[in-house]
């Protein structure tokens, strides 16, 4: 799959957004050793608290927020360790998935906290194929590829609409000027074959 992005011109891809799937992220870094890497933390919470008690859940999801939630990654770690004292000989494999793993979830610390909420999770992407699949499950045959496409544009509109609809406060206008800070950084420092990059300053 990603062999196929790049043959058909995308040269890279700043940020991936991943849901914990095996082998994705070594397959991200052989076509795209620069890309960015951050892998859902619901996904995560999920997996890595699968065999927790009943008893023990609510208690021990309390102390994982303090990770995710933190302001800085620094407090994340502080957190971290904090919850691995409390919790890491009861639940050893909960406490190693969060270190193991921590190189790709910490990813979003980076970023403004408006960005954040865009990129910790895989929900958006997961909503919008959730839309896909209800218009083609409703409508089973297509006359062609193009009336395929068009009905997923037109989806994928309306999706768009929904999103942008938010007020301004956490919105794209407050969200932009992260995002135009990281990808002006990424044109000067990662050049591509055929493509002229200048130098800034």
């Amino acid at each position: 799959m990603l062999n196929n992005l790049k043959s058909r011109g995308v040269l890279d891809v700043y940020l991936f957004c991943v849901d914990g799937l095996k082998g994705f992220v070594e397959a991200i870094g052989a076509v795209y050793p620069h890309s960015q890497v951050q892998q859902c933390i619901v996904h995560q919470i999920r997996s890595s608290t699968r065999f927790v008690s009943y008893k023990d859940i609510k208690p021990l999801m309390a102390d994982l927020k303090k990770v995710y939630t933190a302001v800085t990654e620094d407090e994340a770690l502080e957190n971290l360790m904090a919850f691995k004292e409390k919790w890491g000989k009861q639940y050893p494999s909960c406490v190693k998935s969060w270190e193991d793993n921590w190189d790709i979830l910490s990813t979003f610390f980076a970023y403004l906290p408006e960005i954040r909420k865009i990129i910790y999770t895989t929900n958006i992407i997961e909503g919008l194929n959730r839309q896909f699949r209800q218009i083609t499950k409703n409508k089973p045959n297509f006359t062609n590829d193009d009336s395929l496409r068009k009905m997923l544009y037109l989806a994928s509109r309306k999706t768009v609409e929904h999103w942008t609809a938010r007020p301004p406060k956490t919105g794209f206008t407050v969200v932009f000027p992260g995002w135009e800070a990281a990808f002006t950084l990424r044109v000067h420092t990662v050049p591509h074959p055929g493509t002229r990059v200048d130098k800034p300053g």
